[in-house]
């Protein structure tokens, strides 16, 4: 990151190591192995060294980060409070935590905890008084027409979606759904703006932004992980740009006669005041890749 300019982003979405502190191997009932995430690149001597290392990454971040850019930043348990307090300490102003809620979590096998059957995303803003972007209304549109809560039911990747390697193993302990990016992008970005990761991996930023008609920056340093994701980034075939910008409109409902046609899209400020904008009505919502069930996703109207 300290190769790019200040204030040249407009979005990140960073997965950062968890720190799992994982010892020895996991095994099943039926004594196999597990293939959890035992890379060395998830390995740290302690917490300190854990919290100097994401204070770092953290404070180049919201240098690259324009004046109302947000970052999405994903952990567990292991890690994501104390990110959370180091991005507070370093000025950043926390929006949401949102909570993925995995339809298809890996059980526990030991049977000494709870099943661990979610993840945590910091949704934050650069500074406290900054402009930053949320397109309610196409969250909305992808939530059968009712608020998005911030509890989202989305599946694991897997399937033809999960990359594999010439064994036929997960390329990537930890790669993240294309559904799940695809609402973090369409809620925080618009087309044509500049998505940031940090920690590329398997490329699915790249992926949904190439798709959805954003810019991306991918930093990887695993040449594997780096190919893998370029391979696929490939293969992408982007929206036709009538179909991103429609992304970002909200959908066409029954209205009395009579009554304005002007959509309006939330631009909050980080403090919480909002201020809204009319935009043209020219159609209805992306519904590509990313609706998931709508179990736990909302029911409270506007």
């Amino acid at each position: 990151m300290r190769g790019l300019s200040d204030a040249s982003v407009d979005l990140i979405f960073a997965d950062p190591p968890y720190n799992l502190q994982l010892r020895g191997e996991l095994r099943r009932p039926d004594d196999s192995v597990v293939d959890g995430v035992d890379e060395d690149w998830d390995r740290f001597d302690d917490f300190a060294a854990y919290d100097a290392f994401s204070r770092a990454w953290l404070t180049e971040a919201r240098r690259v980060m324009r004046k109302d850019a947000t970052i999405w930043v994903i952990g567990a348990y292991h890690n994501i409070f104390r990110i959370g307090a180091i991005m507070q300490d370093l000025g950043f102003w926390i929006l949401n935590d949102v909570i993925w809620r995995k339809a298809n979590p890996m059980p526990n096998f030991r049977g000494r905890r709870f099943t661990n059957a979610h993840e945590t995303m910091i949704w934050a803003a650069r500074d406290r008084d900054s402009r930053y972007k949320f397109n309610y209304q196409a969250m909305k549109a992808l939530n059968d027409d009712v608020q998005m809560r911030s509890d989202w039911f989305i599946p694991l990747c897997t399937g033809a979606e999960r990359l594999r390697n010439e064994h036929g193993l997960k390329l990537h302990p930890t790669q993240k759904p294309e559904a799940l990016l695809h609402r973090v992008l369409l809620s925080s970005s618009d087309v044509g703006d500049v998505v940031l990761d940090p920690f590329f991996g398997s490329g699915t930023t790249g992926a949904v932004a190439k798709r959805l008609g954003r810019g991306f920056i991918g930093i990887e340093r695993d040449p594997d992980y780096a190919k893998a994701a370029l391979e696929r980034i490939g293969r992408v075939a982007p929206l036709t740009p009538a179909a991103s910008a429609v992304c970002s409109m909200t959908p066409r409902s029954p209205r009395p006669l009579g009554s304005s046609s002007a959509r309006w899209r939330s631009r909050g400020t980080a403090s919480g005041a909002t201020r809204s904008r009319a935009t043209s009505p020219s159609g209805p919502v992306c519904s590509m890749a990313g609706r998931s069930p709508s179990t736990g996703d909302g029911r409270a109207r506007r």
